[in-house]
């Protein structure tokens, strides 16, 4: 079986596990690109099911998956704190921390700030493990890739997966975003970008790429921008079926 059916077959059993709503007519190809294009001000925030890693400068004993020490450095062996449904984590000496919604960089400051109880000047570091964008269809590695920043754009994925394949239908190129409760879907026709590099489309932690192939036909005036209550995965085994 290759990498491609066994992705598109686990798609469609997480949708059976999943409620959706029939997707609705929509004419345009290319939607909301506004909301795809560089942000500078944009910064990953933690999420419930996460996996961080903290790092305390000279203290083993504070520190968990740290990247500064060659005992407890390997991510391998589970060394992470996981964000609870109440969006907390139990850190060492501090006890339960509250973390959902916050930036790395504001959960550092909270915990070095704490730290200054017991130590003069912490060094401290902060890594979230689970930063992942999927990448399916007529590419030539499809995969879940792991990216470690927050910008990220559509045409280093697509370089990251290989590059495209023969048959890829870079007319109807589908991203689908989690949000809250519901997945936006957004067609984007390459053929009609102009200065693609520039267009600068972002990427999120936790989207999904789908490149379709070129027998999808009129698909993409029968899919919505929106699909309500559903999840990223789920919304991509819809699409993966359709194409």
């Amino acid at each position: 079986m290759t990498k491609k059916l066994i992705i598109s077959s686990l798609l469609t059993l997480l949708l059976f596990s999943c409620k959706t709503n029939n997707v609705l007519e929509q004419e345009n190809a290319t939607q909301d690109l506004e909301n795809f294009k560089y942000d500078p001000n944009y910064e990953y925030r933690i999420r419930k099911d996460d996996k961080i890693t903290l790092s305390v400068w000279g203290q083993d004993d504070l520190s968990v998956g740290s990247v500064y020490g060659i005992y407890n450095s390997n991510e391998v062996y589970g060394k992470w704190l996981l964000v609870d449904i109440n969006g907390n984590i139990e850190i060492p000496k501090l006890g339960t921390t509250n973390v959902i919604g916050k930036t790395v960089p504001e959960l550092k400051e909270e915990i070095k700030i704490k730290l200054k109880k017991w130590l003069v000047n912490p060094i401290i570091d902060l890594k979230v493990l689970n930063k992942e964008i999927a990448i399916l269809g007529e590419v030539r590695n499809p995969a879940v890739i792991q990216v470690d920043k927050d910008f990220n754009t559509l045409l280093e994925l697509i370089s990251k997966a290989g590059g495209l394949e023969m048959y890829a239908n870079i007319k109807a190129v589908k991203i689908l975003r989690q949000e809250g409760d519901n997945v936006r879907v957004t067609n984007i026709d390459l053929t009609k970008m102009k200065d693609v590099p520039n267009q600068n489309i972002m990427l999120h932690s936790g989207d999904y790429v789908i490149i379709p192939s070129k027998k999808s036909k009129d698909f993409d005036k029968r899919i919505s921008t929106v699909i309500p209550f559903a999840t990223v995965a789920s919304a991509a085994a819809i699409l993966m079926g359709q194409l």
